[in-house]
């Protein structure tokens, strides 16, 4: 159908934390035309029996055999999902119950939409909420869309996110190098070939932890994931602002992966992911003492 809604929450061992939570915020969205499919990554815990304390119909539950890996997981949910509207739901992130519906109300079949998005705020592990960002997007050129990004006038998650699931299937679901910015990815790739919808109201929260496994990956990685989206990026905008979306977006992710860097506890290894940060998006993240070795 063409209005029907996949919630895909992908989950491992996270059922007496917020699952019970996400599951109920996926079926009481105002949208009421959605399937919710659970994808268990062969979770040790009580998942299954969470799960099944919900009789709705809509509710579907994919339990995994073995452990196939986060990004294993996300794919395999796109790949069951019947519906003509994705959206991935992390286990521990929020949205509102009109959501769906603010979406959907903008999902217009002549628009061919890739993605649509709304504004996303912080919330901590109690859910009060630290930050809030409005989806505002300046101009209606691909590059714009960009630099509102590098400009932190929008925020890229997957909690403010619903994707269009053939075309998100068509440019190869999930991926990157590391699987760190799947997501980010899939958003290039979409832009490259169909339009996208703005929703500037806030509708969605991303559970934000000081704790987050962001910080036990190598920098290096980071350093190759945000390198290859930004390259992405670059050889989509028109040749006239090619040098803009690249300075912009190096002195962007370059931060990014200068605060991982920054949190490395050995004072000579900090220094070494430092130098790695400044070799992938330019020296003069060295230089910028104020703003990026102090952060």
């Amino acid at each position: 159908m063409d209005d029907l809604v996949t919630i895909a929450i992908p989950t491992y061992n996270r059922a007496n934390l917020y699952l019970r939570d996400v599951i109920s915020a996926a079926l009481d969205q105002t949208w009421e035309n959605i399937e919710v499919l659970v994808g268990d990554n062969a979770s040790t815990d009580n998942t299954d029996k969470v799960v099944s304390e919900f009789k709705d119909p809509r509710l579907r539950y994919i339990q995994h055999k073995n452990n196939i890996g986060a990004n294993g997981n996300f794919n395999a949910l796109l790949n069951a999902a019947k519906g003509k509207w994705f959206f991935l739901f992390h286990d521990d992130d929020m949205i509102d119950g009109d959501f769906i519906e603010s979406c959907m109300e903008i999902a217009k079949p002549d628009k061919n939409f890739g993605f649509i998005r709304t504004g996303v705020r912080a919330i901590d592990l109690n859910g009060k909420v630290l930050k809030e960002r409005p989806n505002k997007i300046t101009g209606e050129m691909r590059e714009d869309f960009y630099l509102s990004w590098f400009n932190s006038q929008t925020g890229l998650y997957l909690c403010n996110t619903l994707f269009n699931t053939h075309h998100l299937k068509e440019v190869g679901g999930f991926q990157s190098l590391h699987n760190l910015l799947q997501d980010n990815y899939a958003l290039v790739r979409l832009l490259d070939k169909w339009n996208h919808g703005v929703i500037e109201d806030i509708k969605a929260s991303y559970r934000y932890s000081y704790d987050q496994q962001t910080y036990k990956v190598p920098v290096k990685a980071w350093c190759e994931d945000f390198r290859g989206l930004l390259d992405l990026i670059v050889t989509q905008c028109d040749s006239n602002r090619r040098n803009e979306i690249l300075n912009r977006g190096q002195r962007f992710f370059g931060h990014l992966c200068m605060r991982r860097a920054h949190a490395i506890s050995s004072p000579i290894n900090r220094f070494l992911a430092k130098i790695l940060v400044a070799r992938y998006f330019g020296p003069r993240l060295l230089i910028n003492k104020n703003k990026i070795l102090r952060s």
